[in-house]
């Protein structure tokens, strides 16, 4: 009996030390339980709507950039429009190559960005020039050619190069399509 009594001592000493250990430790695990989940479901999206509005208030308040004075934008001197002048290009009605062999035509009105009127009216004297080198070109070309926005693009960077090297002594910035019907 004495291992029994001893046991059940034991065990009473040991239900004791338990339910000891489970006053002690309940508070502990409850407290941990507490902190991991509560703080982490509540405190952290109010910390970042904290130190958002924070930051935002800082930014309106301190770094924002403040208004324009608008004495100073009536000083500054106003933007002039670059020089440009635009040459026309008589309309050019030249047959394509169609991959079936049937006949097709491309028409182009076409006009020439340049620096100034001077160089302009140094064009129209080589007007015929350009015309001359824009058909030599133009029939050549295949319907294909002139699919989509690449092939338009292609078609004007080879028609300024043409008219570049045409007109040497005048530099063209940029050949305009005013109008491109392929039929």
């Amino acid at each position: 009996m004495a291992k029994k009594n001893k046991g059940a001592d034991s065990e009473g000493d040991g239900e004791n030390a338990e339910a000891q250990g489970e006053g002690e430790a309940a508070p502990k695990k409850g407290f941990k339980k507490f902190l991991s989940k509560k703080i982490l479901m509540i405190a952290v999206p109010a910390l970042l709507v904290v130190l958002g509005g924070g930051g935002a208030g800082a930014y309106f308040f301190l770094l924002k950039p403040h208004a324009v004075d608008k004495t100073k934008m009536a000083d500054a001197p106003p933007l002039t429009p670059p020089q440009v002048a635009f040459s026309d290009v008589p309309d050019i009605l030249v047959n394509i190559q169609s991959n079936d062999g049937t006949p097709a035509y491309l028409k182009l009105s076409l006009s020439l960005e340049m620096d100034n009127d001077l160089e302009k009216t140094g064009m129209t004297a080589l007007m015929p020039r350009l015309v001359d080198q824009f058909q030599s070109y133009l029939r050549e070309l295949r319907i294909d050619d002139l699919k989509g926005s690449e092939g338009v693009l292609r078609l004007k960077e080879e028609l300024l190069r043409r008219v570049n090297a045409a007109a040497a002594p005048y530099k063209v910035r940029d050949v305009l399509l005013k109008q491109m019907i392929v039929q």
